[in-house]
């Protein structure tokens, strides 16, 4: 028998890749959640840029404290406190899921985290998600602290790695948008040549067709 859940569909077959950067924590794990139960499968990239309500100091305690709750027997048992931004993100969306059931499970398995935009999500398109930004859900003046700082304070070691690489990824996405802008002026440029436009028309229309510019 297959259950339902296994074969439900999300909205899209490929998965959605969502920009963290600049979302709030809380909104943005209920929303990724509530799509993996749905069969959605989610990529959740730059976890180290998402925003936290309030001053980070009283974040850094917040966590202070969560550190502290271990098994007292046997400490390697459990309570896993995660220090990359990635995995506190991705333990905020397993809180919001039936994670013991196996509709949680497959929903868990849907979802990816990552710090920074490793390929090959460095060349897809990537969403935001205006219900869970901060500009548009966090009252101007408020405080809030930064994912990314907050891990490096409680022990994640790969801050400066991650800026590296990011910086180098920031340089050739601007090299490409230069050279695709480029092209596209060349492509108007020739297209205003009326004696091009006539003789490539029919292949136009065929292309138009097809649902392409």
């Amino acid at each position: 028998l297959i259950h339902f859940y296994k074969r439900m569909p999300g909205f899209t077959p490929k998965a959605v890749v969502i920009d963290g950067r600049g979302h709030m924590f809380g909104r943005l794990a209920s929303i990724v959640a509530k799509l993996t139960l749905n069969g959605q499968k989610v990529v959740v990239v730059r976890c180290e840029e998402i925003n936290i309500s309030g001053n980070f100091y009283r974040n850094k305690l917040k966590y202070l404290d969560f550190l502290r709750k271990r098994c007292n027997v046997k400490p390697s048992r459990g309570a896993f406190h995660f220090r990359a931004p990635s995995k506190i993100f991705w333990r905020a969306v397993r809180g919001m899921v039936p994670h013991k059931t196996e509709r949680g499970k497959d929903a868990l398995k849907r979802l990816q985290t990552f710090e920074g935009v490793p390929p090959p999500y460095d060349k897809k398109k990537k969403m935001v998600i205006p219900s869970a930004l901060k500009v548009l859900r966090l009252k101007a003046g408020r405080r809030y602290c930064v994912l990314g700082r907050l891990g490096h304070e409680v022990g994640w070691k790969y801050q400066d790695i991650i800026a590296a690489l990011e910086a180098k990824r920031k340089v050739k996405g601007e090299a490409f948008y230069k050279a695709q802008s480029e092209v596209a002026k060349a492509k108007d440029a020739i297209l205003k040549d009326a004696k091009v436009a006539k003789r490539i028309a029919p292949y136009q229309k065929i292309i138009e067709s097809y649902g392409h510019q």
